[in-house]
């Protein structure tokens, strides 16, 4: 079975680039025959285009596959060529994240996602966020009393609010933006503190790692005062990965010092066991290729409705020749003018 992983940009570290470098990793484990294509390769070290080649997963070079996972709509119209392709959805934000008409399939990775995409028209399967929980794991016990916040923000002005809040408390503030701190053993970091802070995919790596979580990021592209959920537990867990733990509320200072003083460290292995429970790639993968199995001949897909085209047209061509060439060798030339205009518009000729 030949599958291809495909993202936009592979430069950096970021949410969708880190979801492609889980799934591949996780086909490499499981044996499959993959490969990777991107847009945009990173030069650096820490880029995910060199960490996934470490892993001895080659860039795209072959014409075909049986199965095609990508993430943005530009990638997908440009793979769909090339095989059966699933389309993962990462959010709403109109562009990148839409669905792409190319595609066969579509997967979100929530069921806000997949339930907004719907009523465009656009069923999908929900399949969440998968991470693979034996690289992102407990290093070190929590702190009985919260010691050190990391902030995975991907705002300057998210990660000045949390520090505020951290000194007005006396806790030990970190970050890392993927904007600007290009770092792949983000693990270690995670594992250094007792609180993680972000939403999405950032929220589910601190999660994996038994940490406890709060959903908060305020980004310019968002709703206004959709900034998070604040502290999560076993009990509203699920109520904000509805929502892929993205939140629907702002935050004073106050408010979110409130949040903070919620932390208690046995909520750390409640978010493991909930990320081996709902977030392991070793889940998620085979849900991607069960879900491929199940449709694949319901479907016909683009490179195969090209290849019926070509083999169409080529019949189509062949029966003109020979009919042409009847007409030719019996001299009934007033006949012709329709077969040539039939061959030139198959051509495409004008």
């Amino acid at each position: 079975m030949r599958i291809l992983v495909a993202n936009g940009g592979l430069a950096r570290t970021g949410g969708s680039e880190n979801f492609t470098f889980a799934i591949i990793e996780e086909m490499v484990r499981l044996g499959y025959d993959v490969e990777y294509f991107t847009f945009l390769k990173g030069d650096d070290e820490n880029a995910v285009s060199r960490q996934i080649e470490k892993l001895g997963v080659p860039f795209m070079k072959r014409e075909s596959y049986d199965l095609i996972l990508s993430n943005s709509n530009s990638v997908v119209r440009y793979l769909s060529q090339f095989g059966f392709v699933i389309d993962t959805m990462h959010g709403v934000l109109p562009g990148v994240e839409e669905p792409s008409a190319f595609a066969d399939l579509y997967v979100s990775v929530s069921p806000y996602i997949c339930e907004f995409y719907k009523k465009q028209g656009y069923e999908s399967k929900v399949i969440m966020n998968g991470i693979n929980c034996r690289r992102f794991r407990p290093k070190r016990e929590l702190s009985n009393k919260l010691c050190k916040v990391l902030s995975l923000c991907q705002s300057k002005e998210s990660n000045e609010f949390i520090s505020k809040c951290c000194i007005k408390i006396g806790v030990k503030f970190a970050k890392i933006d993927k904007y600007i701190d290009n770092k792949w053993n983000i693990e270690d970091d995670i594992n250094e503190a007792d609180l993680v802070v972000g939403i999405g995919r950032s929220l589910y790596d601190g999660m994996a790692c038994g940490r406890a979580v709060i959903s908060y990021d305020k980004r310019s592209y968002r709703d206004p005062g959709h900034e998070g959920d604040g502290y999560l537990t076993k009990d509203n867990i699920h109520q904000s990965m509805y929502r892929n733990c993205t939140g629907t509320r702002a935050f004073t200072e106050e408010e979110f010092i409130n949040e903070m003083k919620k932390y208690n460290p046995s909520d750390g292995n409640d978010m493991r066991n909930i990320a081996l429970a709902e977030l392991n790639v070793e889940k998620t993968v085979p849900e991607y290729i069960k879900y491929w199995n199940e449709n694949k001949d319901a479907i016909i897909s683009l490179p195969t409705l090209l290849n019926f085209r070509r083999k169409f047209i080529g019949e189509i061509e062949r029966q003109i020749e020979n009919t042409k060439n009847y007409y030719e060798k019996s001299h009934s030339w007033r006949y012709m003018a329709p077969f040539r205009k039939a061959m030139k518009f198959l051509k495409g000729e004008k």
